[in-house]
């Protein structure tokens, strides 16, 4: 199941990081998806994301309420995943998948096409980074705050779960788990810095990343504005 995801990357492909929260914990006694959230990676940089609420129409559980924080009420306002499956699959497409514990995630979101009379997802598609970190670190916790512990990623805001974050933590440590098998990587915050002979990229939004230049003369405007408006520097400039 691992590794179709590591060889479209590192060939410049595409996967789908993916994440959902659910009333419950099993779907065939009627538990349901309430949030769905996906990360768009692209040789392992990331681009696009998607996130929805779903109405289940069915009880949250208490206990999955205290995981996630999302009550009915809350819900109710929303589509049901049914009215939203075509947005779903159109944004993962035919892309490998990354789940941490891909079985629950799998069980759901299968139940749920089911419903919306969907074909299935194949589990060829999917790379597990729980039964990956288990191979890589046995005998100790996996779960996702506590690889977040091991690889140093900062997951203070992390209260509850919640779909979208989680699919943000979990390319992070995907990247880590696969950090010697493709590239020696390390990244701080949002950035994903590239130790050799490649070019350091930064994990982004799409729409966010924008390079501006200045004209000649703009820079010699700013130039004059330090010079002369800014009192008792301490550097000395030289023509």
């Amino acid at each position: 199941m691992t590794g179709s995801c590591v060889r479209a990357l590192g060939e410049g492909g595409r996967a789908v990081v993916f994440d959902v929260e659910t009333t419950g914990l099993d779907p065939s006694s009627g538990d349901r998806i309430v949030e769905v959230g996906c990360l768009e990676l692209v040789d392992f940089i990331a681009y696009d994301s998607l996130h929805f609420y779903c109405n289940p129409r069915t009880k949250v559980g208490d206990g999955a309420y205290k995981v996630h924080g999302l009550s009915n009420e809350f819900l109710s306002g929303y589509p049901t995943f049914s009215k939203q499956v075509n947005t779903l699959l159109d944004f993962i497409q035919d892309s490998p998948l990354v789940i941490h514990n891909a079985p629950f995630d799998m069980r759901f979101i299968n139940n749920e096409l089911a419903l919306s009379g969907k074909d299935p997802i194949s589990y060829d598609r999917v790379e597990d980074t729980l039964a990956l970190a288990r191979a890589k670190f046995p005998n100790t916790s996996n779960s996702l705050d506590a690889l977040c512990k091991r690889f140093k990623i900062d997951n203070k805001h992390r209260e509850k779960h919640d779909a979208l974050g989680d699919v943000y933590l979990l390319a992070k440590v995907y990247l880590k788990l696969h950090a010697g098998e493709q590239k020696t990587m390390s990244f701080n915050d949002d950035e994903l810095h590239v130790e050799d002979s490649y070019t350091a990229s930064k994990v982004f939004s799409r729409d966010s990343y924008v390079q501006y230049s200045i004209s000649e003369a703009e820079e010699v405007e700013h130039m004059d504005f330090v010079r002369n408006a800014i009192a008792n520097h301490l550097w000395k400039f030289s023509d």
